[in-house]
């Protein structure tokens, strides 16, 4: 049988798959009978599946981050796809082809690693170069950042999706930036570059996405400012000079502040014109991106409008 992707699953369809399995909970339904859920992805999306009358056998029987053999049918329950699963097991498969799970190939990630340090390369200011080069020449962090997603659901969640991200932004940044004269484009592109740093700490990624202990006590917003200021510390330690305090703090405002808002998490709003148009510049590719994401897993294939999507509290036009 050839593979069926998420992306392409119909409402009652056999499904007889492999998928990578994550946040899976064995929970009690409103009769006190036990199922699982867990969630399965591929290289196109991911889908929740459910088993009813589980055990905790069936829960004990594999981990988050293995490949499961999934067999049931594809239902499409108040607009998503979800698998009624009747059986759910840890694949023995030795033939599993891992391109089929990876949303970005390992050439698409070296082409954007390629062009972001490019870009970087070209910021002329001398105390923001030496902060540049800490991080690009520093092996362990860019094995990191190389690897990390931007996100668990919403936006860029998979691996790689961090570079991606960062790469978007930094084009965006090169486009809008010498619109507005006054803006400091070297620290624009340097704010955009660590403004989600901190989620190659704050995120879990081997190879299922979670949240790791210190992300959910702390933040990546914390977590970025953390890095920020370790890679400054090295800077000051190669060139045996202190780094301008100024400029360090617009830097760490960036970070900060990138959410825009106290309620969307940022403990401080935007206050400098680089830390504006990055909030702005940065939303506009989470959502753009959060949208095309949308309309590819619609599960009405036929309909020129996706389903409704209580999340952002309305359906989106495919054309």
């Amino acid at each position: 049988m050839s593979r069926r992707f998420v992306n392409q699953l119909s409402d009652g369809e056999t499904v007889d798959q492999i998928f990578l399995a994550s946040e899976k909970q064995l929970r009690t339904n409103r009769n006190g009978n036990l199922y699982l859920q867990v969630r399965l992805s591929d290289k196109t999306g991911s889908v929740t599946a459910m088993l009813w009358n589980a055990h905790q056998s069936h829960f004990d029987g594999f981990d988050n981050g293995d490949y499961v053999h999934v067999q049931g049918a594809s239902q499409l329950y108040n607009g998503n796809m979800q698998i009624l699963a009747k059986q759910v097991k840890k694949s023995t498969d030795p033939n599993i082809d891992e391109a089929d799970f990876l949303t970005l190939s390992n050439t698409e990630l070296e082409t954007m690693l390629a062009r972001i340090v490019e870009i970087l390369r070209g910021v002329s200011d001398p105390h923001l170069q030496n902060l540049v080069d800490a991080f690009l020449i520093d092996e362990a962090f860019m094995k990191q950042f190389r690897a990390a997603p931007a996100g668990i659901k919403n936006h860029h969640a998979y691996l790689g999706g961090l570079a991606e991200h960062v790469l978007s932004l930094l084009e965006l940044c090169l486009v809008v930036g010498p619109r507005y004269p006054k803006l400091n484009l070297d620290l624009l592109l340097v704010g955009a570059f660590v403004h989600d740093i901190g989620k190659i700490r704050e995120l879990t990624y081997s190879p299922d996405l979670g949240y790791s202990t210190s992300g959910q006590l702390i933040g990546h917003l914390v977590q970025g400012v953390q890095v920020v200021d370790e890679m400054i510390s090295k800077v000051e330690s190669q060139t045996g000079e202190s780094f301008p305090a100024d400029l360090a703090d617009q830097i760490r405002h960036m970070v900060v502040s990138h959410h825009g808002t106290l309620e969307f998490g940022s403990p401080k709003m935007p206050m400098t014109l680089e830390a504006l148009a990055l909030h702005y510049l940065d939303t506009l590719d989470a959502k753009v991106h959060h949208f095309e994401k949308l309309i590819e897993e619609d599960p009405n294939k036929e309909s020129r409008w996706t389903v409704y999507h209580p999340n952002i509290g309305r359906k989106i036009f495919k054309g």
